[in-house]
């Protein structure tokens, strides 16, 4: 079949697109892929050999931007911590120690001021935070007025004064491992850690020592690297981690809307169209 298929829907990373399947299907035109990210494929090698590709940036930010709040709350309130223990059988009462950290008032630090990043921004506003971000380019002043965000040119400015840090990047040469040992010493040790990102973004061995030796207070992580963990890793045995499996786009809603956009970046491809949501390598 392979000089019919004119077009791949990508749905969680498959199939993988190697330069063996690529030049198995001479008349492909378009990849469309099930989500933002596109670290998984080779974009310099798909452009060479003539086929566009395509991503679903405006049907997951939302859906995003909330699994990032969820894990803030969570994470500031001990939800899971305190769940374990409210379902336990030996429960009688919850200690009085057992404090979570004020949210209103507290500063959130954006690293990645995007289309989710910014919807991130305006919950946050809404829990009456006060917002930082960190992004290769500003924001017009009209959109930073509008929830209230203060840009940080330096990165280690904002690690230093949020009381939660998101992380809300792409996955590039650029970004990987781009909180290290250092970046976390930098952060309050108060401070949250929230990846809703990539994994490999941090440095998970830096990460683990500094969740187990009181360099920050906590991170929530809705990415690791690998997914999953391998059953042994040390941050799974941490109190003060919570781990979901890369929730981030995943609602009923926002998967119809994703296929959707998938399937109108695709027709445009091979009507000879311009993509609603092309991306280029870079």
């Amino acid at each position: 079949l392979g000089k019919k298929v004119q077009a791949i829907y990508l749905w969680w990373h498959k199939p993988v697109i190697d330069k063996e399947l690529l030049q198995s299907l001479p008349n492909l035109k378009v990849i469309a892929n099930s989500g933002v990210g596109m670290d998984h494929l080779d974009l310099k090698l798909v452009a060479s050999l003539g086929v566009k590709m395509a991503n679903a940036p405006h049907a997951v930010s939302s859906t995003t931007a909330d699994t990032g709040m969820a894990l803030l709350l969570a994470s500031a309130r001990r939800l899971v911590e305190v769940h374990n223990i409210s379902i336990s059988p030996s429960m009688e009462y919850c200690e009085a120690d057992i404090l979570g950290v004020k949210v209103a008032g507290a500063t959130l630090g954006i690293i990645g001021m995007g289309s989710i990043g910014y919807k991130i921004a305006l919950r946050a506003k809404a829990f009456e935070m006060n917002i930082l971000y960190h992004n290769r380019t500003q924001r017009k002043v009209q959109e930073e007025q509008a929830v209230g965000a203060t840009y940080c040119k330096k990165i280690d400015s904002l690690l230093q004064q949020a009381d939660f840090v998101m992380l809300v990047v792409s996955l590039t040469p650029q970004t990987h491992k781009l909180i290290r040992k250092r970046e976390l010493e930098l952060m309050k040790p108060t401070a949250t850690l929230i990846n809703i990102s990539r994994g490999a973004v941090v440095d998970q061995e830096a990460l683990v020592a500094a969740l187990q030796t009181g360099v920050i207070r906590a991170a929530a992580l809705d990415v690791t690297c690998p997914e999953p963990l391998p059953r042994d890793h040390p941050l799974l045995k941490l109190k003060n981690v919570i781990i979901t499996p890369h929730l981030g786009i995943k609602t009923d809603k926002a998967t119809y809307m994703i296929t959707e956009e998938a399937v109108e970046n695709i027709l445009a491809a091979l009507n000879g169209l311009p993509l609603p949501s092309e991306v280029l390598p870079s």
